[in-house]
């Protein structure tokens, strides 16, 4: 008989894109259940996956009442299941379920920390915040920091001790499916007919980003940077006119393409942004995706300006297909790039930074061309998939039945 497992995220959104095919592997070992809110879509995702699934509403805001109804539930339900695994994502939904968990003496508690938003929060809030973090570690078991930079900032915290924390395989929660994220997969017609559609012309350089548009991804440094660069490119009157309007050969115009969603209620962007998306023509907003890659199949390199990661999924996606990357100087971020091998470095929230970089993409073919080539090779190397599913089943294995 199948040992149980429960893995809970706050909004089954991130069972989708976070751990997509995870729980569908473990299920060959363990009976899992998939635990999260959003009934009727969590519904669907145990069908689409084979596991089993219950329904809690959950928030990602602070919700008191609503949390307690939600921790309630959770430990009765803990309770009367006594699965071996409770295995929670995402930070409200591992609150709720460490603390449940614990009270329910489940006997093996784990959370995966993939990102911490109260690194960006001050004052008061930034004192309970602190304060939910630590209650979360002292009722898991293990955690599981999805790079070794956010183990750091934990320990640094100190928000529980070195014993407790450990990276698993090179990193990541999830790994990358490098047979999906295949650039191959993407004829040449298919890549100009979608380029076509979007008003880009063949000899285009398309820096492309993949997330949220928000602040904290960096939007506004990098609209500014491609503003300025884009106005540089035209006018050419710098660095030795732009090394001759980047050269024979060369990209004659540059494009930003922007795959994500605003959120204007969590984290707008400033005003001058929102106008320079709506109106620069050279800036291309395709919304949310189901499905990025062919967007990355027509790019030239991602450019991920991010003020905080956990372990970032599309600097990976876009690596597995070929792209290299700008990223800023932040944990994930920089172990998955290698400055100079597969992108580059650059300081959190600095636009001039931001802009020289790309700028050097344009005028040093040698350099990004190199990085181009290396750039699928090193995530096939250190986090395709199958390596990090087989790094969590190894731990699984090596659990105890009883309480720690």
């Amino acid at each position: 008989m199948k040992k149980k497992l429960i893995r809970i995220t706050t909004v089954p959104i991130s069972l989708e894109k976070l751990l997509e095919g995870q729980l569908s592997f473990m299920n060959s070992f363990y009976e899992v259940t998939a635990i999260s809110a959003e009934k009727d879509r969590l519904i669907e995702f145990g069908k689409q996956n084979d596991v089993n699934v219950f329904p809690i509403e959950m928030t990602r805001e602070i919700t008191p009442f609503k949390d307690l109804r939600a921790l309630l539930k959770l430990y009765k339900y803990l309770k009367k299941e006594q699965p071996f695994i409770v295995h929670t994502h995402t930070p409200k939904a591992g609150t709720i379920g460490m603390l449940a968990s614990k009270l329910a003496k489940i006997p093996n508690r784990i959370h995966t920390v993939a990102g911490l938003p109260l690194l960006e929060v001050t004052g008061f809030k930034r004192k309970v915040l602190n304060f939910v973090e630590k209650l979360t570690y002292t009722c898991a078991t293990k955690v599981f920091p999805n790079s070794n930079g956010l183990k750091e900032i934990i320990i640094n915290n100190r928000f529980t001790t070195s014993a407790k924390l450990k990276v698993l395989a090179n990193g990541s929660s999830n790994g990358i499916d490098t047979e999906y994220f295949n650039p191959q997969l993407f004829s040449n017609t298919e890549r100009e007919t979608l380029k076509k559609q979007l008003g880009i012309k063949k000899d285009d350089f398309v820096y492309v980003f993949v997330g949220r548009l928000v602040g904290d991804k960096g939007i506004n440094e990098l609209v500014a940077s491609f503003k300025n660069l884009r106005s540089r490119s035209q006018h050419a009157r710098s660095h030795t006119e732009l090394v001759e309007v980047l050269e024979e050969g060369k990209p004659s115009n540059i494009k930003l393409l922007l795959v994500g969603s605003f959120e204007t209620a969590l984290d707008p962007l400033n005003p001058a942004t929102l106008i320079e998306i709506q109106e620069n023509p050279n800036i291309i907003s395709v919304g949310w995706q189901e499905d990025v890659r062919p967007y990355l199949a027509i790019s030239n390199m991602l450019v991920f300006p991010s003020y905080r990661e956990g372990f970032p999924n599309v600097v990976m996606q876009a690596g597995a297909m070929g792209l290299p990357s700008i990223v800023t100087n932040i944990n994930g971020c920089n172990e998955i790039i290698i400055e100079g091998k597969n992108g580059w470095i650059v300081p959190v929230k600095n636009t001039i930074a931001l802009e020289k970089a790309m700028e050097n993409c344009l005028t040093d073919s040698f350099q990004f061309n190199k990085a181009k080539e290396n750039a699928r090779q090193l995530i096939l190397d250190r986090f395709e998939q199958k390596i990090v599913w087989q790094a969590i089943l190894e731990e699984y294995k090596n659990l105890k039945e009883q309480e720690k």
